[in-house]
């Protein structure tokens, strides 16, 4: 059974939009292909941000840790083998602040382990998670995606890519808190109906 990687990061609970599509999505490729969906709603804060402590930890094998490394490195190992697990991501992301929200930075900082999800090689950095599609379902207020101001949806397709994930499709709904915000609601929910037909 392959499996689908459903990552959420609104604050917004019921009422987020990006939850909203990216849900639809997540059970749409899940019924298409029979797949187990793994959820992680990264609003709940139970993310740590990196310390020194932690990125020590998290950068030494695990016969090499000690038990408070191992400690410190658990979600760390947690977070990387759902990503490694998962043939398909599904990323609701909104925009906070023209970027992504705190919480799904402290996501890939965590998720970026060299010599597990990357390593390093002759030509620079190499991504060690190949052969996965993602789908970044994207939700602004105001800023239209692939702007001069939009930082989040090239940063969040540059890091996937780092860490090898090339394939990767956006949906968007931006602007939504103009005059035709629902119109764009609507729209992206055609789109994911099309692409899960």
């Amino acid at each position: 059974m392959s499996t689908i990687l459903h990552i959420t990061a609104s604050i917004r609970g019921d009422e987020s939009v990006s939850r909203t599509l990216s849900t639809k999505l997540a059970e749409k490729l899940a019924a298409e292909q029979s797949a187990e969906v793994v959820e992680r709603d990264l609003s709940k804060n139970d993310i740590p941000y990196v310390s020194a402590e932690r990125f020590e930890a998290n950068g030494k094998a695990k016969e090499e840790r000690t038990a408070e490394q191992q400690e410190l490195a658990a979600i760390a190992d947690t977070l990387i083998e759902e990503l490694q697990s998962a043939d398909t991501i599904v990323l609701g992301v909104p925009v906070y602040n023209f970027g992504v929200p705190a919480t799904f930075k402290a996501w890939a900082d965590l998720v970026a382990r060299a010599g597990t999800t990357f390593k390093y090689g002759e030509n620079g950095p190499e991504g060690l998670l190949s052969g996965k599609k993602a789908y970044l379902v994207a939700v602004s207020g105001g800023t239209p995606m692939g702007s001069d101001f939009d930082f989040m949806s090239p940063w969040v397709k540059f890091f996937l890519g780092f860490l090898g994930i090339q394939n990767v499709e956006v949906i968007a709904a931006d602007g939504i808190m103009g005059q035709d915000g629902e119109e764009k609601i609507n729209a992206a929910k055609q789109t994911i109906e099309a692409m899960a037909a």
